[in-house]
């Protein structure tokens, strides 16, 4: 009995001193084999490639093509929702929604096509295969997933719904904290009432202070929330509001690596 009381508290006092994040959510929602974020940390998006993450970086997100970055908080990025351009064609053709022409539905900003998970069975589907790539991340080591493009049923005109993308999300989620991963709402601030419902741990924010969204996010989540600006404008605006409680970063759209043309990072 006693050694066992003596770890338990030796474990308790290493937690407080390395500030080690909580494994169940703040309203007990997350299971508790699930390790959260810290919150108001440093934080280095790197899902356009992976490098040293700078001085004063406790968080660190990163494709799922890469590796975590080691004794960091690491998040695995999947995009979830939509199929980039190199990957279209491996997918099964009745897997990417079609309009009523047969034409596949895409999303023109970055050319993916949108994934059907309009009905029950093929949202069992495509979970099946992003499924894979969350063992993937659970494997080599990631604390967290980030499913990309929860928000792709409003570029879908009309075809997918609200309840469609919560739906799959809830999949995903299930199969991730099944993995002892924590998973992150991608930005939606419209669902971020359903978050609980969704199974959803944290978030991870593009321009929420650009477009006035720290707030939403923050009282879902309990202010564990990532967020990425990128413009000068928006990241004084989330520093000047949010950068006492959200962990915050100005990046370039690219996101790009230290050494390329365009690479700008930035924490005020």
């Amino acid at each position: 009995m006693f050694r066992t009381v003596s770890l338990l508290v030796l474990a308790v006092t290493v937690c407080a001193l390395t500030g080690c994040a909580t494994t169940r959510g703040d309203d007990g929602t997350s299971p508790p084999s699930v390790r959260l974020p810290p919150r108001h940390a440093g934080f280095d998006y790197q899902i356009g490639g992976a490098y040293p993450p700078p001085a004063g970086v406790r968080i660190v997100s990163r494709d799922r093509s890469d590796s975590p970055a080691p004794g960091l908080y690491n998040i695995c990025y999947v995009n979830a929702f939509q199929a980039q351009p190199a990957e279209r064609a491996s997918w099964p053709r009745d897997l990417l929604l079609r309009d009523a022409h047969g034409g596949t539905v895409v999303d023109r900003d970055w050319d993916e096509a949108l994934l059907d998970i309009g009905t029950p069975a093929k949202r069992e589907r495509v979970a099946r295969r992003v499924d894979r790539w969350i063992d993937d991340c659970a494997r080599k080591g990631f604390d967290a997933v980030e499913p990309d493009n929860y928000d792709s049923y409003t570029r879908s005109r009309g075809l997918l719904t609200a309840s469609d993308a919560t739906a799959f999300i809830t999949l995903l989620s299930r199969h991730a904290h099944a993995r002892h991963l924590a998973v992150a709402q991608k930005n939606t601030s419209q669902l971020a009432d359903q978050r609980r419902r969704a199974g959803l741990d944290f978030a991870v924010t593009e321009e929420c202070g650009q477009y006035d969204e720290c707030g939403v996010y923050a009282k879902a989540f309990a202010d564990r929330v990532v967020d990425i600006e990128y413009t000068a404008g928006g990241l004084r605006k989330a520093v000047a509001g949010w950068g006492k409680r959200l962990s915050i970063v100005r990046r370039d759209r690219d996101v790009s690596t230290p050494g390329d043309s365009g690479y700008v990072r930035a924490v005020r």
